[in-house]
């Protein structure tokens, strides 16, 4: 429903567990905007991840980048947790914010220009183009592909051109699970403007919602959740506990306020610029002694 909401944790878990059922099963999503990335390898060259050691260096280095491309850690991480290797198709656009106005566009894992804010409906035409059949590839190859959105899929004044949530979502005939933070509260109000801000063919794609993030007593819960399957005839399928030690390769610097180290680390300090890069690359600094 939100940014950081937890989708991408959701994902990720939902990923590991059909694999752990024999699923071939792949993460997806359409369009990133992160400034958080990992090279992969782009389908044209042969090889497997144990081969990935020093691809970024590499990739940093090399003039043509032959072979190689970038998508989101986000989905890296879930391609980990599927069990299969990363990929450019799982991750199509990639958009790494330049300004407040303007982005860098990374299509198919290679850079490919600009996009800036008042371009970003009519803009969008190609970047949906190579989306679209991205998700037609993998759904081709896998017997399940697990999507994610981004932002909310009610963010109404770009539905026309959106091929991330509910365009996607139309696209392929996606059956659509709406996850929130309720830590952030409001969650039932969220839960239900979403679904009533939909038109009626986007709505009939949506099967229910998550909770996520909860701290407490879900007995307390439920009688909210029973309401809200009455008025809207969609059941909420789990609530997932708050887990404030998870830490999985966040996707832009919301997360980082919540980033904390073990008791009696030594402390390490980063500048936190204001489009900070790969800032997931100390994660592991804060876990030493």
């Amino acid at each position: 429903m939100t940014s950081d909401a937890g989708k991408t944790v959701v994902v990720t878990g939902l990923c590991r567990a059909f694999a752990r059922r024999g699923i071939a099963v792949a993460p997806y999503k359409a369009q990133n905007m992160s400034n958080n990335s990992m090279v992969v390898l782009d389908g044209s060259r042969d090889g497997r991840q144990s081969d990935l050691l020093d691809l970024r260096d590499r990739f940093a280095t090399s003039s043509t980048n032959d072979g190689y491309g970038e998508i989101g850690r986000a989905q890296w991480v879930q391609a980990l947790a599927a069990g299969v290797e990363p990929e450019v198709a799982m991750n199509p656009v990639l958009l790494k914010p330049g300004s407040d106005r303007r982005s860098h566009v990374v299509r198919m894992g290679r850079p490919d220009g600009e996009i800036a804010a008042r371009d970003f409906t009519a803009g969008r035409e190609r970047l949906a183009e190579s989306a679209f059949a991205a998700f037609d590839d993998l759904r081709s190859r896998f017997d399940l592909v697990v999507a994610e959105g981004a932002g909310s899929p009610a963010e109404i004044n770009l539905r026309a051109s959106d091929y991330v949530n509910m365009g996607l979502a139309r696209h392929g005939d996606v059956p659509t699970i709406v996850v929130g933070d309720i830590d952030r509260g409001g969650w039932f109000a969220s839960a239900y403007g979403t679904l009533m801000l939909l038109d009626a063919a986007d709505q009939a794609l949506v099967k229910g919602f998550v909770v996520n993030k909860f701290r407490g007593d879900v007995d307390l819960l439920r009688p909210g959740l029973a309401d809200l399957e009455t008025r809207t005839g969609r059941p909420t399928y789990g609530v997932l506990p708050w887990h404030p030690d998870l830490w999985l390769d966040s996707e832009d610097a919301l997360d980082l306020s919540g980033r904390r180290s073990v008791e009696g680390a030594r402390r390490v300090a980063v500048v936190r610029l204001p489009r900070i890069s790969n800032f997931t690359d100390v994660d592991a600094l804060g876990l030493e002694p």
